[in-house]
């Protein structure tokens, strides 16, 4: 059984996923706005995988037999300068992710909630993949920097991602 408290932070857990999808959604559109149609995808792409993030969440605590308070969603920022600037707020929000889940992981621990603590396992070695993924991208276009050609390349790279393998 879900303690309270662990109910009340995974729904905050939940919200701050949405909240993420809604994130990687704006960026997408900014993406877009500046033509860098491959960045877009990527962030689409990233909207998708959060949004099913959240659902996991939300299946999770309904499995539970919990009732789900939804909180409200923040709005998200429209500017984010430099494309190498939006991908480096997305590092930053994943890290900031992984504390997050690193801690509500603790609190599973803690209070002996083993189903919980192997649920927010997934999400840990999850976010090990999103920085990773976000961090290789910086490093590229730190590497090419202004250079149109290089960032033609990254921005074609990445409109290859696909959809997000639904999440079982």
């Amino acid at each position: 059984m879900i303690s309270k408290k662990m109910k009340k932070d995974l729904e905050k857990q939940l919200n701050h996923e949405f909240y993420s999808a809604y994130l990687y959604l704006a960026m997408s559109a900014y993406c877009s706005n500046k033509d860098f149609n491959g960045a877009a995808n990527w962030f689409k792409m990233q909207y998708e995988e959060e949004h099913m993030h959240a659902t996991k969440i939300y299946n999770y605590l309904i499995e539970q037999g919990m009732h789900v308070s939804l909180k409200a969603i923040a709005k998200p920022p429209k500017n984010f300068g430099t494309i190498l600037n939006v991908f480096e707020l997305s590092l930053e929000h994943e890290q900031m992710m992984t504390s997050r889940l690193n801690n509500l992981s603790d609190l599973a621990l803690k209070s002996k909630d083993h189903a919980t603590y192997n649920l927010l396992q997934w999400f840990v070695n999850e976010q090990v993949e999103e920085e990773a993924s976000v961090s290789e991208i910086i490093s590229k276009l730190k590497l090419v920097k202004e250079d149109g050609y290089g960032l033609l390349m990254i921005d074609n790279e990445l409109a290859t991602r696909s959809t997000p393998a639904a999440i079982a």
